[in-house]
């Protein structure tokens, strides 16, 4: 089974920095895009940023020039640097993988369980 892993949440200073990983394993043919989304109290889940096989990357308002998306395509990895968290940060993130599966003839979209991300002092 396809499964995506997260890793790199905890608890940051407001200015500060954080990374997070995304690897996706299984069987994996090809990945078109990958992204993150975010899940705040008492909000609806919202894109954070996505990249596709290609480079080309979208970022939400919120985080432009301050957050950075990057892929490792032979790793099936991709990556969010967050640099300058403020509190309204504070969320569960979430990777998300539109790909498809060896012998697979359809692309389907995989998602992590998450990880927390608190931005407090």
């Amino acid at each position: 089974q396809v499964q995506l892993v997260e890793s790199g949440g905890g608890l940051v200073q407001p200015g500060g920095s954080l990374r997070l990983s995304c690897a996706a394993s299984g069987s994996i043919f090809s990945i078109n895009v990958m992204g993150w989304y975010r899940q705040a109290p008492g909000k609806q889940r919202e894109l954070v940023a996505t990249i596709i096989s290609g480079g080309t990357t979208n970022y939400a308002d919120s985080v432009k020039g301050r957050f950075t998306i990057s892929r490792d395509n032979a790793k099936n990895t991709v990556y969010l640097q967050m640099n300058s968290l403020k509190p309204e940060d504070t969320a569960v993130y979430y990777c998300h993988s539109q790909l498809r599966r060896r012998s697979w003839l359809n692309d389907m979209d995989y998602w992590g369980k998450g990880t927390l991300v608190t931005v407090s002092s």
